[in-house]
C-alpha cells in the first residue's frame, strides 16, 4: 500500500518601496491528515543552486519569501522520497499547488543489515506536538533499536543508559528506580497512562521507554516527584511485521518472542506481540517464568480518524531474591551466587490484564485524543530474606513475611493539541482532562518459625536452608482496602515569541481523593487534596539545531502514599509532600543523526514528616530532602557505520532537614555521587557489526543511616550482529565481560543484590 505526504501551498505578494518579493506559504500534511513537523522545503532558481532550507513547523506550515521569478522547489520529509516541483513565483498563485511525497520504497524482503538509529527526536509523553528539542525538561528517550542490540528485557537494563536513574532491588519482586534521588514504585506509564502497580515489567512489546527526569504533575498528575518511566508500546500500523527470536544463554537462560502484524487493505491493520521465558540465575536457587501476550489492531475510522485497542496479559513468577547482608560498612564476604534465606519459601506472582483504547481525530492543525486504559493486578509475593550477621560471621538472622495486593486501575484521558496563531505569536497549546478510580485490596502475613519465632539464626557459611516457614498475621499487619478518585484539568501554551524565543506555561488542577479502610481496626480513613501544578519555561535557540531552556515544575504525593497504604490516623491530617524542580540546560541535534543534552537541577522535597523538636510523640510537616545535580547525555550516529548512546550525571541527594527517617546533612540512599554509561555499536563490515558497552558507578550508601557503603565499580559489555542471510540475523551479547564482582543496588542495609557474573546470550531473529 503506499502512502503520501500532500503539500499546499499558496503565495502572496509583498512590497517594500519599489522591491516586492512573493511569500509563498504551505503547509505539509502526513497520510492521516496530519501536520508534519521538521519537513525542509528549499526552492533555487533555474542553473542556481538550492537556498538554504527552512522547516515546518509544528502545525506543519512553512513560508519562503522568493524575488519573482521561476523556482523549482524540493521537498524532503524523513521517510519519504525527495521529489522537486517547478513554481511560477513572478505573480501569485490563484490557487495550491499539490505536492505528494510517496513513501520510500518498502520492500516484503528486508536486508538486516544494521540498527536502526538510536535518535529519536519526538516523544508521546508531553501530549504536546513539540520536538524535544523545544521541552524545557531533561527527556531521556530508549529507542527499540537501542533496547534489541543491547539485549534488554527489564527496566533494569534500561535505565543503566539513562543518566540520573538507578535502579533499587525493590525486595526482589518489584521494579524500584530511584529518579534524581527520589525513590518510587509507582511512577510508571504506558502509553501516558498511570501504570502504578508493584511487579517487574517485561520489554518484548515496547516500542521505546520514555523517562523524564524532573517533577513534572502538568502533564502527569500526582507522584513523579523525580520523573516518570513512560513505556510506549508496539502498535499495529498498515506495514507488515513478520518476526521471531530465540534466545539462549549461560545460567539457563531461555527466551522466546513474536512480533506478527498484517493489514488488510487501508482501513484494518492488526499486531500481536508474545514471550515466553524460562531462566535461571547465577544466583543459586534463583529462577523466573513469564509470558506474555499482546495483541493491538488499528481501524481507520475515516481520513482523519484512528481508533486504537489493545490488550496485554503478562503473568511473572520468579523467586525473590533480596540479595547478601552488609558485614561491617560494606557487603559480606559471601560468595556472589549464595542464597541467604529460605528460596522454596520465596516467591512472586503477578498477573496482569491491561486493556486500552484510543481515539484520535485530526482536523486542521489539531488534535483530538480520548483515551481509556482498564488494569487488571493481581500481585503475591512471600520472601525469606537474610538481616544482620552476627560479629564472629557465624550467624545471620532469618526473618520473612508474604503480602497480597488486588488492584482495578480505571482511567480516562482527554487531551487536545494544535497550533494557532495571534498577530505574531504562535501558540501551541494542550489542554485537557483526566478521571480516574482504582481499588486496592492488601493483606499481609508474618513468617513465624519453630510455631512462634518471627526470626531465627542460621549458619553465615551455609544459609540456603529449608526453614519450613508458617505465614500468619501478626498484630501489626496489613488488611485494608483503598479507593482512590481523580478529576483533573490542565492547560499549557507554549508560545514562539520569535524564531529564536519561546515561552512555556501550564497549570493543572487536580481533585485526588483516597477512602481507606482497616479491616482489622474496623477503621475508616478518608483525605482529599486540591493540588494545582504550573510549570513555567523558556527556550531560546540561537540556531535551529540548538535550544538553551529554563523551567520550573511542581508535583505532588498526597500523604497515603504512591501506593495508597500510609495512611493513617496522623497522615491523614498532613499535607501531600511537595516537589518543586528547578532546571536548566541546553539541547543540540547535530545533522539531524546525533543529539546532545546537559542540564542543571535542584529538586526539592518538602513536607516530609519530622519528629516534634518540642515533644518527639508528635509528627510535624518540617522535613525536606534536596537534590543538586548535573547530567549529560548524546544519543544517535557518529558516522553512517557508528551509533553512540550514553551520558553522564552527578548528583549530591541529601536531607536538608531532619525527616522521621534520617538526620540532617545525611545522603539519600542509592544515589551515587557519579555515574557514567556508554555504548558503541560499529559496523565493521557490510553485514558483521560490533558492540561495546561502558557502566561506572560510584560509590553509594546502601541505607538514609549512611552505615553501609555499596562500592564503586566498572563494568564491560560487547557484542556482535551478524547477517546470516537477508532475513536471519544473529546476535551475541556478553556483559561482564571481565567478570567484576560488584553490587549494584539494594534494599536496605542488609538486602544487597550481587551484580551478575559473566553472562553471554545468543539470540536469533528471524523475519519472513
Amino acid at each position: 500500500m503506499k502512502y503520501s505526504v500532500v503539500l499546499l501551498i499558496g503565495c502572496a505578494m509583498i512590497r517594500s518601496g519599489s522591491a516586492q518579493s512573493i511569500e509563498v506559504q504551505g503547509v505539509v500534511l502526513d497520510p492521516m491528515g496530519r501536520a508534519l513537523r521538521e519537513a525542509r522545503v528549499a526552492a533555487a532558481r533555474e542553473g542556481a543552486a538550492f537556498g538554504a532550507p527552512v522547516q515546518t513547523a509544528i502545525d506543519g506550515r512553512f513560508t519562503l519569501a522568493l524575488s519573482p521569478g521561476a523556482y523549482t522547489m524540493r521537498v524532503t520529509a524523513e521517510g519519504f522520497r525527495t521529489q522537486e516541483r517547478r513554481i511560477d513565483a513572478r505573480q501569485p498563485l490563484t490557487g495550491p499547488v499539490e505536492i505528494v511525497l510517496q513513501l520510500e520504497q518498502q520492500s516484503e524482503s528486508v536486508t538486516v543489515i544494521e540498527s536502526a538509529g538510536y535518535l529519536v527526536t519526538s516523544g508521546s509523553s508531553f501530549k504536546s506536538p513539540v520536538p524535544l528539542i523545544d521541552i524545557p525538561q531533561a527527556v531521556t528517550v530508549v529507542s527499540g533499536s537501542q533496547i534489541r542490540d543491547l539485549s534488554m528485557q527489564n527496566m533494569a537494563d534500561v535505565v543503566r543508559y539513562v543518566p540520573g536513574i538507578t535502579m533499587a532491588q525493590g525486595e526482589g519482586h518489584r521494579d524500584a528506580p530511584v529518579i534524581r534521588g527520589n525513590a518510587t514504585t509507582a511512577d510508571f506509564y504506558v502509553n501516558g497512562i498511570r501504570d502504578d502497580v508493584q511487579y517487574f515489567r517485561d520489554l518484548y512489546n515496547v516500542e521505546r521507554v520514555e523517562a523524564v527526569k524532573g517533577a513534572n504533575a502538568m502533564t502527569f498528575g500526582r507522584g513523579g516527584g523525580g520523573g516518570v518511566i513512560n513505556r510506549v508500546t508496539k502498535q499495529a500500523d498498515f506495514m507488515p511485521v513478520r518476526e521471531v527470536m530465540v534466545q539462549g544463554g549461560t545460567f539457563g537462560n531461555r527466551r522466546f518472542t513474536t512480533d506478527l502484524g498484517h493489514n488488510f487493505g487501508d482501513r484494518f491493520a492488526f499486531r500481536v506481540n508474545g514471550l515466553y521465558e524460562n531462566s535461571n540465575s547465577f544466583r543459586h536457587d534463583v529462577n523466573l517464568e513469564r509470558y506474555g501476550v499482546a495483541p493491538s489492531v488499528t481501524v481507520k475510522l475515516a481520513p482523519t480518524t484512528l481508533l486504537r485497542a489493545g490488550y496485554e496479559y503478562f503473568d511473572d513468577h520468579r523467586t525473590v531474591d533480596r540479595g547478601i547482608p552488609a558485614y561491617g560498612s560494606r557487603p559480606a564476604p559471601a560468595h556472589r551466587s549464595t542464597f541467604f534465606g529460605d528460596p522454596r519459601d520465596s516467591y512472586a506472582t503477578a498477573g496482569v490484564h491491561i486493556g486500552s483504547a484510543s481515539i484520535e481525530h485530526q482536523f486542521g492543525a489539531w488534535l483530538l485524543r480520548n483515551s481509556t486504559l482498564a488494569g487488571d493486578y493481581d500481585k503475591f509475593y512471600q520472601n525469606v530474606f537474610p538481616g544482620a550477621a552476627n560479629a564472629a560471621l557465624t550467624l545471620v538472622n532469618i526473618s520473612g513475611y508474604n503480602n497480597h495486593t488486588a488492584r482495578r486501575n480505571l482511567f480516562n484521558q482527554t487531551d487536545l493539541s494544535g497550533a494557532w496563531q495571534t498577530g505574531r505569536l504562535r501558540h501551541t497549546i494542550l489542554v485537557g482532562s483526566e478521571f480516574g478510580r482504582q481499588r486496592t485490596a492488601n493483606f499481609r502475613n508474618t513468617a513465624y518459625f519453630n510455631g512462634s519465632a518471627t526470626a531465627v539464626n542460621v549458619p553465615f557459611p551455609a544459609p540456603n536452608l529449608a526453614l519450613g516457614a508458617a505465614f500468619r498475621q501478626a498484630a501489626s499487619d496489613a488488611d485494608n482496602g483503598a479507593t482512590n478518585r481523580v478529576a483533573a484539568t490542565f492547560i499549557q501554551d507554549q508560545i514562539e515569541l520569535t524564531r529564536h524565543v519561546q515561552l512555556v506555561a501550564g497549570l493543572r488542577f487536580d481533585y485526588f481523593d483516597t477512602k481507606f479502610f482497616d479491616n482489622r481496626t474496623r477503621q475508616p480513613l478518608d483525605r482529599s487534596d486540591n493540588l494545582v501544578s504550573p510549570r513555567l519555561g523558556v527556550v531560546v535557540k540561537p540556531l535551529a539545531g540548538l535550544s538553551l531552556y529554563g523551567s520550573y515544575s511542581v508535583s505532588y504525593l498526597p500523604s497515603s502514599g504512591d501506593q495508597f497504604a500510609s495512611l493513617n490516623a496522623t497522615t491523614q491530617t498532613l499535607r501531600p509532600e511537595r516537589f518543586n524542580n528547578y532546571e536548566a540546560g541546553t539541547k543540540m541535534d547535530i545533522n539531524r543523526r546525533l543529539s546532545l543534552t546537559a542540564a542543571f537541577y535542584r529538586l526539592d522535597r518538602n513536607n516530609s514528616t519530622a519528629r516534634n523538636p518540642n515533644n518527639p510523640a508528635l509528627v510535624v510537616q518540617t522535613g525536606s530532602q534536596r537534590t543538586n545535580g548535573f547530567e549529560a547525555g548524546m544519543t544517535g550516529s557518529i558516522t553512517g557505520r557508528w551509533q553512540i548512546a550514553g551520558g553522564y550525571a552527578t548528583q549530591d541527594a541529601f536531607v536538608n532537614s531532619a525527616t522521621l527517617a534520617a538526620p540532617l546533612g545525611a545522603k539519600v540512599a542509592l544515589v551515587p555521587r557519579h555515574t557514567f554509561s556508554l555504548w558503541h555499536n560499529y559496523r565493521v563490515l557490510r553485514r558483521w557489526s560490533m558492540g561495546l558497552g561502558t557502566i561506572h558507578q560510584a560509590k553509594m550508601w546502601a541505607g538514609i543511616d549512611n552505615t553501609v557503603a555499596l562500592p564503586a565499580f566498572t563494568r564491560a559489555d560487547v557484542a556482535s550482529f551478524v547477517t546470516l542471510t537477508e532475513m536471519v540475523r544473529l546476535q551475541a551479547n556478553l556483559e561482564n565481560l571481565f567478570d567484576t564482582v560488584y553490587y549494584p543496588t539494594a534494599h536496605s542495609n542488609n538486602n544487597i543484590l550481587p551484580g551478575s557474573a559473566r553472562t553471554l546470550r545468543l539470540g536469533l531473529v528471524a523475519r519472513f
